[in-house]
C-alpha cells in the first residue's frame, strides 16, 4: 500500500467496525510505573501531593516561594514548606488556590507567612526530601524543625493527615487561611471550634478566581485541650494538644464550594471513620483503576514510566465543584443542584487540543459530565467558559476554547448531551462582543492597531468558528456551516505574501513594522506566547488556506521543513517564558504548536511527521524531575505524549478525525465502551518508526486517520512499521 502520496484533507470515512466485549483482564499495578515528581523541576509546573483521580481535593505541601516555577506550591530545588493545602492547581502558568494549610508544629511559632532567610519565622520548616514518599494517592514528608513526620491520602472531597510528634506538651495543629497571601488575597475568614474534636470555617478570596469561595469542616482523632485564634485578622488557628513519643494525630479535612454544612456532608459520606491506611489503599486502588484503562507493551522502561506517568497526569484536573449532596456553586455566584458531578479548573485553551479528546476515549461518561458542567457554566455567566476556576470566569488566555470542547461533543454525539441546548450554547458565545468580538464581527478580523494579541484572538476565534460549522453540519444546520466556515477563514487576513507569515495587519490595511518573524515580546506583541513562526501554523481548521497561501502542497512541506530547521532564536524584549522545547522556532513547550507535526501526514509525508514526532517524544519528555518542556497545562503536554505514543492525533478540532504519526508501542490495548480497542505495531523499533502499512480488523486499510466513532467501538489497529526508503 502506498502512503506517502495520501492528501486526505475532507475526505469521508467510511469503515467496518468490531466490537466485541473481551473478557476483563487482572488488574496490573500500574502506580508502580507513576513518577510523580517527573514535572516537578524546570517549568513543568505539576501538583505533588495526594488526590483521587478529577478529585475536588488535591492535597500536598505548599513551599516558601510563590513565583512562577510554584504554581502548583511545589519545586523540586526547594524543600520549605509552609504547610499542606488541600487545593492546587496543576501544571499553570498563574498560581492560586493554597486554600486551608494546615502545619502541624511544636512549640511557640509566628503566625505570619514567614522567610527562608528567618527559619525561626512563621510556621514553616524544611522537609527532609531523602525520606520524602511521593506516589499516586499518598504523600509523605519528615518536618525537620518540628521532628514530625507528615502523610497525608485523600478520598474526593476530603483530605486525610496523619502526622506523627514527638513527646511534647506544646505540640499543635494549625490551620492556616492566609497561605502567604501571595497569589491571592483572603477578603473574609473564619474559624471555629464545635466542642473538642471539630473546627468548621470557611476562607473567601481574591486572586485569579477573583471572588472564590471555600467552606470546610474539620475532625481530629484525639480532642483538644485547647483552641486558639491568632495572627491579623485571626487569619490562623491553633489546635494545641499533648503527645507521647511517635503519638500520631489523624485530621480529617472535607471541603465545599457551597457552605460549612455541604463539607460536613461531604466527611460524612466519604470518611466517616478513622482508617487511615485503609483510604490510603483506596486512593492507590482508585489511580490504578484509571491507569488500567490503557494497557502498553514495551521493552523500554523509561518509555513505560513516561507513559504510565503522563496518563495520571491528565487525571489530576478538572476537579470535582460539587458536594455530595449535588448542590454547587454556579457562574452566576447561585447555589444550584445537580444530579450528576460538576467540575472545575477548565484549562479550555491548552485542554481542547488533546486531553479533551483524550478524555472522551478514556472516560466517556465523565467527559460528558465536564461537557455538560461547561453548558451550565454557560448558560448562568451568558458565555461559554474560558479558563474558568472555583466558579469563576478568568477569561485568561485568548479566543474561545469552550465552543471547542462543546462543539467537539455535539460531532462525536457523546451520549448524555443535549446536542440541542449546547449547540445554542456554541451559537450564543459565537455572538458575544467582548474580548474582540465587536471588531471581528465589524470588520470580520481583529485589527491589530485596535487590540493587544489581535493575531492570537482572532485565530484561535476562526478555529472555534471552524469547530462550530462542523457542528452545525452534524446538526443539519447548512446556513450555519456556510456562515462560520467563513468566518473560521478570517485568520487568513493576517497571511502577509511579502514575508510567508502571518503579521499584524491595521484597518486601513497595512503591515506592522518593523516586522522579525523571530520576535516575541511578552505582553506587548500581536501574538501570545508565540510569533509569527508558530502561529503562521495556527489553523488546523483551514490547512487548504494555509497551502493557497504558499502556493502548493510542495511549497506547505517546504515551508514546514525550514520551521523545523531554522535558528531556534527567539529575539525582542520580555521573551516568554512559556517558548521552549524548541525545534528550530518548532515550540513544543507551548500548545500553538502542538498540531503542527501532524500537519506533515495530511500533506502527504507521515515519515516527517513521525522523525519529528519521536524525536518530541525522546527528547521533550524524559523521566527526570525536569522532564517537560514546558508547564504541564493542566494535562495538556501529558495528552499530547499519551496520544502520540499511542500512533494518532486529534488535529482538526471537533472532527472526530485522528491522524497517524508513529506508534511508539509494539501493542497498546484502550477499554472502551465496545470492548477493546487494540493497536499493535509490527516490527517496531527505533529505526523502523516509519508506517509502512495499515490494517484494521483484519482488513487492508487505506487511510492516514481514524474516527473516534471506531475507536469507541473496538477492535483491531495493527501499523506494518519499516524503516527509511
Amino acid at each position: 500500500m502506498k502512503l506517502a502520496s495520501l492528501f486526505l484533507i475532507g475526505a469521508p470515512l467510511l469503515l467496518a467496525s468490531c466490537s466485541s466485549k473481551q473478557d476483563e483482564a487482572p488488574m496490573e499495578t500500574l502506580t508502580d510505573f507513576v513518577d510523580v515528581k517527573i514535572g516537578s523541576g524546570g517549568h513543568g509546573h505539576v501538583f505533588v501531593g495526594a488526590a483521587v483521580p478529577f478529585g475536588m481535593v488535591q492535597l500536598g505541601p505548599t513551599s516558601i516561594p510563590q513565583s512562577w516555577d510554584w504554581c502548583s506550591g511545589y519545586h523540586d530545588s526547594d524543600s520549605t514548606v509552609i504547610g499542606f493545602s488541600h487545593t492546587h492547581l496543576e501544571g499553570t502558568g498563574i498560581g492560586d488556590l493554597f486554600d486551608v494549610t494546615v502545619m502541624p508544629v511544636v512549640g511557640e511559632v509566628t503566625y505570619a507567612r514567614g522567610e527562608e532567610s528567618d527559619p525561626a519565622s512563621g510556621l514553616w520548616s524544611y522537609g527532609d526530601r531523602s525520606k520524602e514518599v511521593a506516589v499516586p494517592g499518598y504523600y509523605s514528608v519528615p518536618l525537620t524543625r518540628y521532628g514530625v513526620l507528615a502523610e497525608m491520602t485523600a478520598t474526593n472531597r476530603v483530605g486525610v493527615h496523619r502526622y506523627t510528634f514527638p513527646a511534647s506538651d506544646s505540640a499543635a495543629i494549625v490551620f492556616d487561611l492566609l497561605n502567604g497571601g501571595c497569589w491571592d488575597k483572603p477578603t473574609e475568614t473564619f474559624m471555629e471550634a464545635e466542642g473538642d474534636n471539630r473546627l468548621t470555617g470557611y476562607r473567601h478570596s481574591t486572586g485569579w478566581a477573583k471572588d472564590q469561595k471555600l467552606f470546610f469542616a474539620a475532625e481530629f482523632s484525639k480532642p483538644f485541650k485547647s483552641f486558639e485564634l491568632k495572627g491579623e485578622n485571626n487569619m490562623f488557628g491553633r489546635v494545641n494538644f499533648d503527645t507521647d513519643s511517635a503519638e500520631q494525630i489523624l485530621v480529617k479535612v472535607a471541603i465545599s464550594p457551597v457552605s460549612v454544612e455541604g463539607a460536613k456532608a461531604n466527611l460524612a459520606a466519604e470518611m466517616p471513620g478513622w482508617d487511615f491506611d485503609a483510604t490510603r489503599k483506596a486512593a492507590g486502588e482508585a489511580w490504578n483503576k484509571e491507569l488500567n484503562k490503557v494497557k502498553i507493551e514495551t521493552p523500554d522502561a523509561d518509555a513505560r514510566k513516561k507513559f504510565y506517568t503522563a496518563l495520571y497526569h491528565t487525571m489530576i484536573v478538572p476537579a470535582t465543584f460539587s458536594d455530595v449532596t449535588g448542590e454547587y456553586r454556579g457562574a452566576d455566584g447561585g447555589i444550584h443542584k445537580s444530579d450528576a458531578p460538576q467540575y472545575t479548573i477548565f484549562s479550555l485553551w491548552d485542554t481542547y487540543r488533546a486531553q479533551m479528546p483524550l478524555m472522551a476515549i478514556l472516560h466517556p461518561e465523565r467527559s460528558t459530565d465536564m461537557v455538560n458542567t461547561m453548558i451550565n457554566i454557560g448558560e448562568q455567566q451568558g458565555r461559554l467558559p474560558v479558563w474558568h476556576l472555583w466558579g469563576n470566569e478568568t477569561d485568561c488566555m485568548v479566543g474561545n476554547p469552550g465552543i471547542i470542547a462543546v462543539a467537539d461533543a455535539i460531532v462525536k454525539n457523546q451520549p448524555g448531551v443535549d446536542r440541542d441546548r449546547a449547540y445554542k450554547a456554541l451559537l450564543v458565545t459565537a455572538a458575544d462582543t467582548a474580548r474582540g468580538g465587536a471588531l471581528r464581527q465589524k470588520y470580520g478580523f481583529i485589527p491589530s492597531d485596535s487590540m493587544h494579541e489581535s493575531i492570537a484572538f482572532d485565530m484561535e476565534y476562526a478555529i472555534a468558528d471552524g469547530a462550530i460549522a462542523r457542528a452545525a453540519e452534524a446538526m443539519g444546520d447548512t446556513a450555519n456551516v456556510r456562515k462560520f466556515t467563513e468566518r473560521s477563514r478570517s485568520y487568513r487576513n493576517y497571511l502577509d505574501k511579502s514575508t510567508g507569515f502571518v503579521r499584524g495587519k491595521f484597518l486601513d490595511g497595512s503591515w506592522r513594522t518593523p516586522f522579525d518573524p523571530n520576535s516575541t515580546t511578552h505582553r506587548a506583541d500581536d501574538y501570545c506566547e508565540g510569533n509569527a513562526w508558530q502561529y503562521t501554523w495556527l489553523a488546523p481548521q483551514d490547512l487548504e488556506g494555509l497551502v493557497e497561501f504558499f502556493g502548493s502542497k510542495e511549497a506547505t512541506v517546504a515551508k514546514l521543513d525550514t520551521l523545523f530547521s531554522t535558528s531556534s532564536e527567539l529575539t525582542g524584549s520580555d521573551v516568554s517564558p512559556d517558548i521552549s522545547g524548541l525545534i528550530g522556532q518548532y515550540a513544543h513547550g507551548n500548545e500553538p504548536s502542538h498540531h503542527i507535526i501532524y500537519f506533515y501526514t495530511m500533506l502527504g509525508q507521515p515519515d516527517k511527521a513521525a522523525d519529528k514526532i519521536r524525536q518530541v517524544l525522546d527528547e521533550f519528555y524524559t523521566v527526570e524531575p525536569d522532564g517537560l518542556a514546558g508547564n504541564e497545562d493542566a494535562g495538556q503536554m501529558s495528552a499530547w505524549y499519551i496520544l502520540s505514543s499511542l500512533g494518532f492525533y486529534q488535529v482538526e478540532p471537533a472532527s472526530g478525525r485522528f491522524w497517524f504519526g508513529t506508534p511508539a508501542f509494539d501493542k497498546a490495548e484502550l477499554d472502551v465502551p465496545g470492548g477493546k480497542f487494540v493497536v499493535k505495531a509490527v516490527n517496531n523499533s527505533p529505526e523502523n518508526k516509519y508506517i509502512r502499512g495499515v490494517k484494521f480488523n483484519g482488513k487492508d486499510y487505506d487511510k492516514m486517520y481514524i474516527m473516534h466513532d471506531d475507536i469507541m467501538k473496538g477492535g483491531e489497529l495493527v501499523f506494518e512499521m519499516g524503516p527509511a526508503k
